[in-house]
């Protein structure tokens, strides 16, 4: 059996909902992907008639994050676990990315990168629409907006400065306060049932 630890390298949900046993967590940098609500949801955080949107890594730039350590005898469960939860829709790509540790020390990380081209691929959308779907979206796991309100908490909380996500999180905050809590959806078009 193998003695080399299994790095995952998370930028979304698993930050605060990992949801595997890790022996070591580290905040993390990785290049060449940046985090971006580039992904419909219709289950998880929307539905196929209102879809909502989750984070994914998108090509250019870098992207701070969190690299978990995984135990060798872990690494088969963990494996088939994060393939379970990232893969069910092939909307993103397992990557093994090269990643800098907090302490200065450089592993290859798994982390799942988006896939241009796929159905539920929304690419970079507008400011303003991205926060309208947010705040009117709600899905199996709850809403989009707390999906979006506990990455940004968990970004903070680790000391990870991330302009764009805390924009979007007062964005989000004064539509629902202006509109009421019932905030208009925009027109998107329904993408197939396929994933999360």
């Amino acid at each position: 059996m193998s003695t080399e630890l299994y790095w995952v390298f998370a930028y979304g949900s698993l930050i605060w909902d990992p949801g595997f046993p890790y022996i070591e967590q580290q905040r993390a940098v990785i290049h060449g992907y940046h985090r971006r609500f580039c992904l419909y949801s219709h289950r998880y955080r929307g539905t196929p008639e209102e879809p909502g949107l989750v984070l994914g890594l998108d090509r250019g730039g870098s992207c701070h994050g969190v690299a978990y350590a995984i135990a060798p005898e872990k690494t088969a469960e963990v494996r088939a676990y994060l393939w379970a939860r990232e893969m069910s829709s092939n909307a993103y790509r397992p990557v093994m990315a090269p990643a800098r540790l907090a302490d200065g020390r450089r592993v290859r990380a798994q982390t799942f990168v988006t896939v241009p081209g796929h159905p539920q691929y929304a690419g970079r959308l507008a400011a303003d629409l991205t926060a309208r779907l947010i705040a009117s979206s709600r899905g199996e796991r709850g809403s989009n907006q707390a999906y979006l309100e506990n990455t940004a908490a968990h970004l903070s909380t680790l000391g990870i400065r991330d302009s764009s996500m805390d924009r979007l999180v007062t964005d989000v905050r004064q539509l629902l306060q202006t509109e009421g809590g019932h905030v208009r959806r925009p027109a998107v078009p329904p993408i197939p049932r396929i994933g999360f």
